[in-house]
């Protein structure tokens, strides 16, 4: 019996609701979001859900290079790279019905950037100096320096527009009882753990250009299901419970591209990294031995066959080895297998066994606690990582936690270790997301507070030159990369499974929402 017929005779599609009408589509992913409030997530699956709620002044093609327009029709930037002024299209509406305006840009930006929003993405807005209308549809974003990656920070869901009247109306409740944006659908409900619905904003046509589609969704109603287990997410897409997912488990991926009716769509023009990192001020993680012999532990190569089925790159560096500014003087000196170097490294630091193996020094077991996420996929990755620790003399402990509270649980300093995937497009989108100090305690959830780094972080992101940027952020991956900061495990491409009953999906990995404004989803005529 095959792995895949194993799965249709071995799990029950209890979660799912029964195939919805031809102008609906539901959706199955892994986990769900804590909210979405595009200025307080950091959260994959709130993006998924925000390009479609919401639109941004600027898009990002499928190629994941190209800056197309958004809300905007067009943008000049000033020679000294200060002033970015935003021309705005004409007819934009939000789904209650109102107009949008340059006001509403400059709410929107302003509130991402305002201290009391505590937005743990604030960075990626530049140091803005102001954000001006300076009529109903003309934008002037004025910076204090310049930002090399702003046209692309403002591609991300964090820069999605939003309706002031929303957010004073909900509050506290915005982004989790309601949300009002501009998008190709609108918000019906959302029950957390569950299912989000949104419906079609009907009469939109500002989408991107670059989609065939210049009007509103094909679709009348899209259905997020949440499906933690990754055998029910592979039946209800062979059963036609679902019609499409991003969340494929390797196992199922050959046998669903064997699999009549199902098509697997695959990209690899960007960049997803799996890791667990090491809060590097905690007793037993603060050794930097201890990092080095964790990262020696773990074979990375069995991980991606063993594991992942071969459909995955072994990662042995933060960031993929092909993106824009990799430091290629680090190609011979990062971590690979060798658990007899682990052990020595270990000796030497004076962490010894135990009678049952386990290491400790004066008095403190080498025991250290990772935070997961719950599902199949974090559990089955954290599980292998403890098995390798374990030869070594590591006991690594694992909590799993709901996607709703594992980002809180993420912001506290309350675990040694913690297991995080990410999306990037180059070196400078992922140092500075997770190795600035101003970003303690999330995204940078390492305590890594090293003002060296921070000023490097800011020659790059101001640099106007490609090479002085390369240097920059070449010279903060040397420095991570020697101090074992995290353990690498792989590099991820963009996979969309799908029913043929559906067109060709072409898969978009700005920040890993596969589906981008899903304006291109539709059913075969």
């Amino acid at each position: 019996m095959t792995p895949l017929k194993r799965l249709l005779t071995a799990t029950a599609l209890t979660a799912l609701a029964a195939p919805l009408a031809a102008q609906e589509l539901t959706i199955v992913r892994e986990v769900d979001s804590n909210n979405y409030d595009p200025h307080k997530t950091t959260a994959r699956a709130a993006a998924e859900a925000l390009f479609m709620l919401g639109d941004t002044l600027v898009s990002l093609e499928p190629d994941m290079q190209t800056v197309t327009d958004g809300l905007a029709e067009r943008w000049e930037v000033s020679d000294d790279g200060l002033v970015y002024t935003f021309h705005i299209k004409e007819g934009v509406q939000f789904c209650n019905g109102r107009e949008m305006t340059a006001e509403d840009v400059v709410y929107s930006m302003k509130r991402w950037i305002d201290p009391e929003t505590n937005s743990p993405v604030s960075w990626r807005a530049g140091d803005v100096a102001d954000v001006v209308a300076l009529d109903d549809r003309t934008v002037e974003y004025r910076l204090e320096q310049p930002f090399s990656e702003l046209l692309y920070q403002l591609t991300q869901s964090f820069a999605t527009v939003i309706a002031k009247e929303s957010v004073e109306e909900l509050g506290e409740d915005f982004g989790i009882n309601g949300f009002v944006g501009t998008g190709p659908f609108c918000w019906e409900s959302w029950t957390p753990r569950d299912k989000m619905v949104m419906t079609r904003h009907e009469g939109y046509n500002w989408g991107p250009a670059f989609y065939e589609n210049d009007g509103a969704a094909h679709l009348a109603k899209i259905t997020w299901q949440i499906v933690p287990e990754e055998n029910t997410r592979t039946v209800a897409l062979v059963t036609g419970q679902s019609e499409a997912t991003q969340y494929v488990p390797a196992i199922a991926l050959q046998q669903l591209r064997d699999t009549p009716g199902v098509s697997v769509q695959q990209s690899d023009n960007a960049f997803w990294t799996y890791f667990m990192g090491f809060k590097i001020d905690k007793e037993t993680v603060s050794d930097p031995a201890v990092r080095q012999a964790m990262n020696l532990a773990v074979s990375q190569e069995a991980l991606a066959e063993d594991l992942m089925f071969g459909e995955v790159e072994p990662a042995y560096s933060y960031v993929s080895q092909a993106a824009l500014d990799w430091n290629s003087k680090l190609d011979d000196k990062l971590l690979r297998h060798d658990p007899e170097k682990a052990k020595t490294l270990l000796d030497s630091a004076g962490w010894t066994p135990g009678p049952d193996g386990v290491r400790a020094k004066d008095g403190v077991e080498l025991r250290p606690t990772a935070y997961v996420f719950a599902g199949s996929g974090w559990q089955k990755i954290s599980e292998f990582v403890q098995a390798e620790l374990l030869k070594i003399g590591v006991g690594m402990e694992i909590q799993a936690f709901d996607a709703t509270v594992a980002w809180g649980k993420l912001a506290t300093q309350e675990f040694d270790v913690f297991g995080m995937s990410y999306p990037y497009v180059s070196s400078g989108d992922a140092l500075n997301l997770y190795f600035r100090s101003q970003n303690m305690p999330t995204p940078n959830r390492m305590n890594w507070n090293d003002p060296e780094t921070d000023e490097l972080l800011q020659t790059g992101k101001t640099a106007l030159s490609d090479t002085d940027r390369a240097a920059a952020y070449g010279k903060v991956l040397e420095k991570v990369h020697n101090a074992a900061v995290w353990l690498p495990l792989y590099h991820e491409p963009m996979f969309i499974a799908q029913s043929d009953k559906l067109e060709p999906i072409q898969p978009h990995n700005n920040y890993g929402a596969g589906f981008y404004k899903g304006l291109d989803l539709k059913y075969k005529e």
